[in-house]
């Protein structure tokens, strides 16, 4: 009798697991569009990031993924439930995650645009305490109290743990060159620890990730590439090989900028 395997990623696939009424704005999104095409996503790596141009629905599948996953849509842990604005999408509604044969210890719902509201709901809880504090898991100060760089570090140095399924979007949002360098190592002691990150991202740092894979997101098709294919990486390389050259293709010359 052959002995099962069991996954050590805690989401191994995902697809559209119901058909998006044609007239939802979701239906005209390229990621939508896509997915409907390819019958869905296979995950091999521990981590996944996930680029592409703005408008071609990263954020909205980052959100889905993580709302089907049980975490709030404004971001946090599962046990987050709170809401300023319910302004997330229906796509969670669609799709189908396909999870592996363990479930993750802990976990975050990380998105850049609605952080400072995770950070006034932990501030919140701790005022209100009903066990130990909070805010200790966070750092133990208020990331109300530090630059939107330092929380995002604290969030990710102190909060985030083994065998967790981090979810995250855009998390170089508030951050240096230097400090996206310091979430690589932090991405790397997690992934030994046992977790999973499913990452969407523009940063051409935080996607070369030794054993990454990198799903490149476009208007005609979702592939997934080498990073060094990716437009984000060849175009802020061409630039810095040579910044006076692209300044005189994009002030003077008129021309679209190209990292082929």
């Amino acid at each position: 009798m052959e002995q099962e395997i069991v996954s050590s990623l805690f989401i191994e696939q995902f697809r559209l697991g119901h058909p998006v009424p044609e007239e939802s704005y979701l239906a005209r999104l390229p990621v939508v569009r896509q997915l409907k095409k390819m019958g869905g996503i296979q995950l091999s790596s521990s981590v996944t990031f996930f680029v592409g141009e703005n408008g071609v629905g990263k954020s909205t599948l980052i959100e889905a993924l993580a709302v089907s996953s049980g975490f709030n849509p404004e971001g946090g842990t599962i046990n987050f439930n709170f809401s300023t604005q319910d302004s997330h999408s229906e796509l969670y509604r669609y799709l189908k995650v396909v999870r592996g044969g363990i479930r993750p210890k802990t976990g975050f719902f990380l998105r850049a645009e609605s952080f400072y509201n995770v950070a006034t709901e932990v501030d919140r809880l701790e005022e209100t305490p009903l066990g130990p504090s909070l805010l200790a898991s966070y750092g133990g100060i208020s990331l109300h109290r530090q630059s939107h760089g330092e929380s995002f570090m604290a969030l990710v140095e102190n909060r985030f743990g083994r065998q967790g399924l981090y979810i995250l979007d855009e998390p170089e949002a508030a951050l240096s060159p230097m400090k996206q360098m310091s979430l690589l190592c932090e991405i790397d002691r997690l992934v030994r620890e046992g977790s999973q990150f499913i990452i969407s991202t523009h940063s051409p740092i935080l996607i070369t990730f030794p054993g990454a894979e990198v799903f490149q997101l476009t208007k005609q098709k979702i592939e997934k590439v080498d990073y060094h294919q990716t437009e984000h990486f060849q175009l802020t390389k061409a630039f810095l090989n040579a910044p006076e050259k692209m300044l005189g293709y994009l002030l003077e010359d008129g021309k679209e900028p190209s990292g082929r």
